[in-house]
């Protein structure tokens, strides 16, 4: 279906290059963890020959998986490049990471693929989260197929696992989803397992057959024949309603035998329009063996079925400054626009940028312009930047290929670019570009850090400042209320994985602390004070007296003062102090340290020294007059109140409002979102929602997801402020 022969191996140990974005495929791997994407990747590797055995290179490391911080917790953590060839094509593997704390590396291989392939588990099902990451692939158009790992597992059932498929992603169509290939199970051994040693191709009515430790061919025996007619007519009826051909349908229930070479090509349009999603089999190869169980058969479906990036749409650009332009078009010759979907750093080379190249051609040591706008809300600052590619390259596990030149529709990696994040644009000097931003998960976990030492205290910032750069799911707060410095992530082991890079690749160490909630401090009722501040030693002495009344304001006012001063008993030019006393005061709070708010200061009398009195008497005159006010008056605590909207399929509407309701949430209204999911608009006190990423992930299986905005402050119940007032007495 499209040009191949248009890849070619680069110099010795270097990378594949394609000559035209028609000889090229970019596909990541989206699935839940331990679903098996790596081992696949790995057996793929191995069948194209880009390996001489699963999952090494010439160093010995691994392929995907390379990461000190992904040997330690046995799973992916970042997303990982696997260049392949296949008939002279270059594939371009994307593997992500499955656990839900690093759906921002998923979202960047999304943007710098052009096809999915969707890894299932048989043993274990779909995951709510894979059905969220499906739809989003469904509403931009991205084309899609499924791979049913595990096949051998204790609970493993591939025709039930494929019921399960259609079931949860064919949608208003199921049989936009079937199978190709039927797995072809031996005997079953002492532990009643059944080994599969084949698949059985519906289409051309093959057998692929793996018994022997290598991929053999041949026909089916007559007891494998029933296996087939079911399967296969329904595939083809499948196949035919997704037909351009609209006679083919008639014609086909007419009895007439669609030939095998009409059905192929039928297929892989569908495939590659995103219409028809095939579902295959596979399993890694037994010891000694090239070819895992599917792996042909999936490189043949990527190659023949999904896409070229010419085939897919760019991302809008405009100008940098938000002027229209042109849309892209995947063409060499075309002007540079490129996008930088992961950056990380190396120890020997420094930053380097994985680079998504949507138009023209990428070369060495030339000079681009680093595009960054419109990322205020992943914590990255807008700029404007020439800067000098530097080596250009392909990862290979650890290694780093070099490349001459990196053309639209390939990914390359782009080193000493110091100043592009993720999710920048590349473009030439002369005519800079930006593209439009990809949507990206808000961090609600927060994190309060502190550096170890004074030694980390020096490096803090310069490590922070590289580690939001590094991943735009972090972002980095200052809390000016509470004097703390916040990491705010998407989960725990987001947060483990950041403060491990934070300490191996910055040399920085930090200590958590418990996460302070910005509360603040109002009057409950009027109270009366008096500011006298009266010292004498020697020369000049300090005299000043100030007399207020404070009241309480509604929430939101803020602070008012007031002048009501008659007879000069304060003179004129002292009352700006008085006022800077008082609000200095309540800036450092009155009853536990939190600052105070809507109030109103009225000041009424006072007294004056012609010599004695100063801007400084007065101004600690404000400040004691506030003080004793609040030692009369009933001091509340306000905290503040956000408003969350939780996301949540149909089934978990109930406990998730029962949970809100629990952590003093009210619940506002309810509204249909799409087929089966529900958004929930609630009010919730902060100070309740510290943890509340990690427990709608847990309440909901993972499907859940909530989105938070400050509205206000409101009194907090007496007991908790009584029990806020003991904690802070005690840390004093």
């Amino acid at each position: 279906m499209s040009e191949k022969s248009s890849t070619r191996p680069g110099a010795a140990g270097g990378a594949l290059t394609a000559d035209r974005p028609t000889a090229l495929r970019n596909v990541v791997l989206v699935g839940h963890s331990g679903s098996g994407k790596t081992t696949l990747v790995e057996a793929l590797a191995l069948a194209s020959g880009a390996v001489n055995r699963a999952g090494r290179v010439e160093d010995g490391g691994c392929l995907s998986d390379y990461d000190e911080i992904e040997h330690r917790q046995q799973r992916s953590v970042q997303l990982s490049l696997v260049p392949v060839d296949w008939g002279g094509v270059k594939i371009n593997i994307l593997d992500t990471p499955g656990y839900a704390d690093f759906v921002g590396e998923l979202r960047a291989g999304l943007r710098a693929a052009d096809a999915a392939l969707f890894v299932v588990s048989a043993a274990d099902g779909v995951a709510g989260a894979t059905r969220t990451v499906w739809d989003e692939c469904a509403a931009v158009g991205m084309p899609r197929a499924l791979v049913v790992t595990h096949l051998e597992a204790a609970r493993a059932d591939f025709d039930e696992m494929t019921r399960r498929c259609r079931d949860t992603f064919g949608g208003d169509d199921p049989d936009a989803v079937l199978p190709l290939y039927l797995p072809l199970y031996g005997t079953p051994g002492a532990d009643g397992q059944a080994p599969v040693h084949g698949l059985i191709d519906l289409l051309s009515q093959r057998v692929f057959d793996h018994s022997s430790g290598e991929r053999t061919e041949r026909a089916p025996a007559a007891d494998e024949l029933p296996l087939i007619a079911q399967a296969r007519n329904r595939l083809i009826e499948g196949i035919i309603a997704e037909s351009e051909d609209e006679t083919l349908m008639d014609r086909y229930l007419g009895g007439e035998e669609i030939d095998l070479k009409t059905l192929t090509s039928d297929l892989e349009t569908a495939v590659a329009r995103g219409t028809f999603h095939p579902v295959l089999a596979a399993a890694p190869a037994a010891d000694g063996a090239r070819q895992g169980l599917g792996t042909i058969e999936l490189l043949e479906l990527i190659t023949r079925g999904f896409p070229t990036p010419a085939e897919r749409p760019a991302p809008a650009v405009t100008g940098t400054d938000g002027a229209p332009c042109a849309a892209l078009t995947c063409d060499p010759d075309g002007p540079l626009a490129a996008e930088v979907v992961k950056t990380s750093s190396d120890p020997y080379v420094g930053r380097v940028s994985l680079v998504r190249i949507f138009s023209g051609t990428l070369r060495p040591d030339e000079t681009v312009h680093v595009s960054g706008h419109g990322l205020e809300d992943r914590g990255h600052e807008d700029h404007d930047v020439d800067e000098r590619v530097g080596a250009l390259s392909v990862p290979f596990g650890k290694q780093q290929r070099p490349l001459s030149r990196a053309i639209a529709g390939d990914l390359a990696c782009v080193a000493k670019l110091t100043r592009a994040e993720t999710g920048d644009t590349l473009s030439a000097k002369d005519a800079p570009l930006l593209m439009e931003p990809w949507a990206m998960p808000d961090p609600l976990l927060p994190v309060a850090i502190e550096a170890h030492s004074k030694a980390d205290e020096d490096k803090l910032s310069l490590g922070l400042s590289r580690l939001v750069a590094e991943d735009p799911t972090l972002r980095l707060e200052h809390n000016p209320d509470t004097h703390q410095m916040v990491l705010w992530c998407l989960g725990e082991a987001h947060v483990d994985v950041a403060l491990e890079r934070l300490r191996s690749r910055y040399g920085v160490q930090v200590d958590t602390v418990a996460h302070k909630v910005a509360l603040q401090e109002t009057f409950g009722t009027t109270a009366s004070g008096r500011g006298r501040h009266v010292k004498q030693s020697g020369g000049h002495g300090q005299f000043a007296i100030c007399e207020i009344t404070v009241e309480p304001l509604p929430v939101g006012s803020g602070i008012e003062f007031v002048d009501k001063v008659v007879g000069g008993a304060v003179p004129r030019q002292f009352i700006p102090s008085v006022e800077k006393g008082v609000r200095a005061q309540a800036a450092r709070g009155v009853a536990v340290g939190h600052p105070l708010v809507d109030i109103r200061v009225t000041l009424h009398d006072g007294k004056s020294h012609s010599v004695d009195s100063s801007d400084a008497a007065f101004q600690k005159s404000g400040a004691l007059a506030l003080r004793e006010a609040a030692a009369e008056a009933r001091i509340d605590l306000l905290e503040p109140v956000a408003e969350v909207a939780v996301l949540v399929p149909d089934d978990f509407v109930g406990p998730v409002m029962s949970d809100l309701s629990s952590r003093r949430g009210r619940v506002v209204g309810t509204e249909q979102s799409g087929a089966g999911r529900t958004l929930i608009r609630a009010e919730v006190p902060e100070t309740e929602l510290g943890r509340y990423a990690i427990d709608l992930r847990s309440l909901s299986h993972g499907t859940g997801r909530f989105s938070r905005v400050h509205a206000r402050h409101e009194p907090m119940p007496s007991q908790l402020a009584q029990k806020v007032r003991e904690e802070a007495e005690n840390g004093a």
